[in-house]
């Protein structure tokens, strides 16, 4: 529980270091729009909600966690014409687990920061994303358990659509890796890789 807090307070405090930006951005004309969002601006800050599927590996493991997962999620977008880039942070709870026995894996959360760039083609941004990921990877092994928050690095790419005024929903795909660690209770480095594929939903201010 003292490792979700913690990541909870690193997740803000990367929002806010983003958000802190935005004077920058807005003191130079070429980045600032009036609108929050519409047909031709995607300018702003943004916080939303996702859910999803996690699936993925253990390493030096045959166990291979799998399950829903679903957080929540902030961000910045600046914009240059038609090329939108900007940072995002998410934190999120996972239920992604796997036995095979004596050994049991799970991910009960992690989160992300990254930056993000893409392309509009009207009220449409498709995007590409790469950056920090973070998270607790927990083994169990005849009644033995033993945690570790790992981090590593994820990418991945989506299509978000402004379907109403400050409200736009996507899909998205992520690849993430936490590094390997060392775990006493299975005597070997074990991480996580794992695909996640979620959908959200944000409100533009």
């Amino acid at each position: 529980m003292r490792s979700l807090r913690s990541a909870a307070i690193l997740s803000v405090t990367l929002l806010a270091a983003f958000l802190a930006m935005t004077g920058a951005a807005s003191a130079g004309g070429d980045y600032y729009a009036p609108s929050p969002l519409g047909p031709d601006s995607w300018i702003g800050p943004y916080i939303g909600a996702t859910a999803g599927y996690q699936w993925g590996w253990v390493s030096n493991s045959p166990t291979q966690p799998a399950g829903i997962a679903g957080g929540l999620e902030g961000g910045y977008n600046w914009q240059r014409g038609n090329f939108v880039f900007g940072a995002e942070t998410d934190l999120n709870i996972s239920g992604a687990d796997a036995i095979v026995a004596p050994f049991e894996f799970s991910n009960p959360w992690f989160g992300t920061a990254r930056g993000r760039g893409g392309v509009t083609f009207g009220n449409i941004l498709i995007f590409g994303t790469a950056g920090l990921s973070y998270g607790d990877l927990r083994a169990d092994n005849f009644g033995l358990t033993e945690s570790h928050v790992e981090v590593g690095w994820v990418a991945g790419g989506g299509v978000e659509v402004d379907f109403a005024h400050r409200w736009s929903a996507k899909a998205e795909w992520l690849y993430l890796d936490l590094f390997d660690r060392s775990f006493a209770v299975t005597g070997v480095n074990n991480g996580l890789t794992a695909n996640l594929l979620r959908f959200g939903v944000n409100y533009h201010f």
